[in-house]
Order: C-alpha cells, then sequence, then structure tokens
C-alpha cells in the first residue's frame, strides 16, 4: 500500500500502454499504491475516447509511443486539462520532445516505487 501521506492512494490514474504484460504490469502496481486504474488504453484513440467520456481522472502515466503514434496528443489534452501526467518510456529522457523535458519521465522498466515516487511528484 502507499505510504500515508505521498497523496496518492485512492487517485485515479489513466494509463495509456500498449503493451499488453507493461499494461498489466502497472495496474498490479497502482493497485498495490491504492490508487484506481482508468483504462487501460491501448490505443490513442481509446485513450481519446475516455478523455471525451469525461470519465474522473486525477493523472496519467503514458508510454510515449503507442502502437507507433507519439502519445503527445493525449499530453496535449490532459495538459489543457489541467490534469498532471507522467511519461513512462525505454528511450530515457532522449526519447522524449523537448517540449516535454519538465514533466517526469520514467525510463523502463521500472518499480513500483518509481511510479509512486513519480505520481507524488505530481502533487508535490
Amino acid at each position: 500500500m502507499a505510504k500515508s501521506g505521498d497523496g496518492i492512494e485512492g487517485l485515479r490514474v489513466l494509463v495509456v500502454e500498449d503493451e499488453s504484460l507493461v499494461a498489466l504490469q502497472l495496474e498490479d502496481m497502482l493497485d498495490e499504491l491504492g490508487c484506481r486504474v482508468v483504462g487501460p488504453a491501448m490505443r490513442l484513440r481509446t485513450a481519446g475516447e475516455l478523455l471525451d467520456s469525461g470519465v474522473a481522472i486525477d493523472c496519467a502515466v503514458l508510454d510515449v509511443n503507442v502502437c507507433g503514434e507519439m502519445v503527445y496528443p493525449i499530453a496535449d489534452r490532459l495538459r489543457a486539462m489541467g490534469i498532471p501526467f507522467i511519461f513512462a518510456t525505454g528511450y530515457g529522457r532522449d526519447g522524449v520532445e523537448d517540449r516535454w523535458q519538465n514533466v517526469p519521465i520514467l525510463q523502463k522498466p521500472y518499480t513500483s516505487q518509481e511510479i509512486g515516487q513519480s505520481l507524488a511528484t505530481c502533487f508535490g
């Protein structure tokens, strides 16, 4: 479970990840941290539909490359909605466009502790 006071327990986290195994592992990690998973969205279109639906989202974990499409249109929408997010990528910081370098970036593979710390950073 998440430590009390870290501010992430109970968060509704949108997961945008195209790799099934990674998405399942991330769901398990978020569940262990006391978060509620929204999705996962395995395509940008699905992520956009979730945002359009008005489902409650507190923050998001976004894979940078989703089935060959860059996730930046979803990131733009989240930013416009005032919803914080983190990028998860196997390419590290170098794999993220310069304009997004101020967003927390997790290098894959990551641990549940790293997910928790990155999410807490969004609200710190």
